[in-house]
């Protein structure tokens, strides 16, 4: 696994996702260290001339008029972390984590944050030695930043809190020992810069972001896998009908559509078997394209979000050679505001994937609108269920997403005595994300078990041995991926171990791999 190199500038989703998912090491820029060393100076300016500047001299939030002495600025930090750990419910999985300290260390090395390097280098010494904090899911407000979840990865950086380790969750101080680490005494700013941000939910995001753009690929194969199933008519795909749209996200998925089922012998023109499709078939580049826009969006969102510096007060070092002492300047940089809209967009796209996939599982299931398949996709009816309750689970699930994605950044409720008077619920927006786009792929896994169990039955009504030869040779592969895990349903069995194991191909992205050009 190649290191990931952290400097402030130049952080991508890739990088994020190898450093959360796929245990890549990380490495901190020693010219990041430079331009922290830097700020820092400001900030020990300020305190040895008992500058008044909020959260260095200063208490926080309605405390921002209250002054502290030098000699109790370690103090302030130390309480700062001790009593915003206020986190609550299960822990976010390691994954967020790890995410969350990746992005904590590229915003210090921006070198705006007034911290010392040696901050940063323990968080990456952290994650080198996969001491992963135990960080509570719930508990921000998204402004200002993410202050209790980012505070639970601060109490491990001082000895104190909880921390996975492996298998054991250790006392953070016991978790340092063990990988030969030791805790940090901060210093002024220090606890301030740490948690004064918005890496929570853009750790989330960035994942969910991920996890989209993959169930984007896969909800394609799966609905080509149904397309072909339903002896979809090919012409709705025609690249005239999208152009004359002029909608970005319709033309690239009309494309992809033509590409998936290019050599699919299972595909039907206008007036061969009927005129026009259905909606789920016919309009799949207006539906799955528009959400495709919405995660392209999103993912332009977060990626800015990466290399930010969303802390409070921002240090702005004076230049190199100037006599000039920097400035320190108080903003809302904090505020996650962008991050909110774009994972309450992202989040009801893709509930709208999921509601589209579940409507073509009943047009696959449903004898009325199957063009000739068998009820439930059982040769034996009325013995067997077949794939019956599997549209009534995928419609639960679709029922769901649609009550998480109601508006997370609508809402607000004022903090520290009106203060903090406007909140984003960004972290909100991006863990109902997050739970949608879970829901989702189980959603597009059904369709995935419920189109390669409905070509099996074309096959047998066809009388050849195998569907395979007939289907476009991208979604072959996709059919092999499926059949590879979940053999064809001859009678009822226990279905939830089929469903899981074809939403663990989809959680994993093999699906989506047979999207790309073999």
């Amino acid at each position: 696994m190649a290191e990931v190199q952290l400097d402030g500038c130049s952080c991508t989703l890739e990088d994020i996702v190898a450093v959360a998912r796929k245990g890549a090491s990380v490495v901190f820029d020693e010219d990041a260290a430079g331009r922290m060393t830097r700020s820092r100076l400001v900030v020990e300016r300020c305190v040895d001339e008992e500058l008044v500047r909020y959260g260095i001299t200063t208490g926080f939030g309605k405390f921002c008029n209250v002054v502290i002495s030098s000699e109790e600025n370690s103090a302030l930090q130390k309480n700062l972390v001790m009593s915003h750990a206020c986190g609550q419910g299960e822990p976010l999985p390691r994954e967020v984590v790890r995410a969350m300290m990746a992005l904590r260390v590229n915003a210090l090395a921006v070198g705006n944050s007034g911290a010392r390097p040696t901050v940063a280098r323990l968080l990456v010494d952290m994650l080198n030695a996969d001491i992963v904090p135990v960080v509570p899911e719930k508990g921000s407000l998204g402004a200002s930043g993410d202050l209790a979840p980012l505070a639970h990865i601060a109490l491990v950086l001082i000895g104190l809190g909880e921390a996975f380790v492996g298998d054991e969750r250790l006392p953070g101080a016991k978790a340092l020992s063990e990988a030969g680490l030791h805790p940090l005494v901060l210093e002024a700013k220090e606890g301030l810069a740490l948690i004064n941000g918005t890496q929570a939910m853009t750790a989330i995001g960035a994942l969910a972001v991920q996890d989209s753009q993959d169930l984007y690929r896969t909800i394609s194969i799966a609905s080509a896998l149904s397309f072909q199933a339903l002896r979809g008519i090919i012409d709705a795909f025609d690249p005239r009908v999208h152009e004359l749209r002029r909608q970005k996200g319709q033309i690239a998925c009309a494309a992809d559509m033509r590409r998936l089922l290019k050599g699919s012998r299972l595909t039907t023109r206008q007036g061969e078997q009927r005129v026009q499709d259905a909606y789920t078939l016919r309009c799949i580049p207006q539906v799955h394209g528009a959400s495709l826009d919405a995660v392209e969006y999103s993912a332009v969102v977060i990626g800015r979000e990466l290399n930010a510096v969303t802390d409070n007060p921002i240090i702005f070092p004076a230049l190199l050679g100037s006599a000039e002492p920097g400035d320190i300047i108080s903003g809302g940089n904090f505020h996650g505001q962008p991050i909110a809209l774009a994972m309450d967009f992202l989040g009801i796209a893709c509930s709208e994937l999921a509601d589209i996939s579940e409507r073509r599982i009943e047009r696959l299931v449903n004898p009325s609108l199957s063009e000739g398949l068998p009820a439930f996709l059982t040769t034996l009816g009325g013995l067997n269920s077949g794939f019956m309750i599997v549209q009534y689970a995928a419609a639960s699930l679709v029922s769901e997403n649609k009550v998480l994605a109601h508006p997370a950044s609508v809402d607000s409720i004022p903090s520290s005595a009106n203060q903090e008077d406007h909140v984003s619920m960004g972290t909100i927006a991006a863990r109902k994300a997050r739970s949608i786009i879970d829901n989702a792929q189980r959603v597009v896994a059904m369709e995935l078990a419920s189109a390669c169990q409905a070509l099996d039955l074309r096959a047998i009504q066809m009388g050849i041995p195998g569907i395979k030869a007939l289907l476009s040779p991208m979604t072959a592969s996709a059919y092999d991926l499926v059949r590879s895990v979940v053999k064809r349903l001859d009678g009822d069995r226990v279905m939830y171990p089929d469903l899981d194991a074809v939403r663990a191909l989809v959680a994993g992205g093999s699906i989506a791999e047979c999207f790309f050009p073999q």
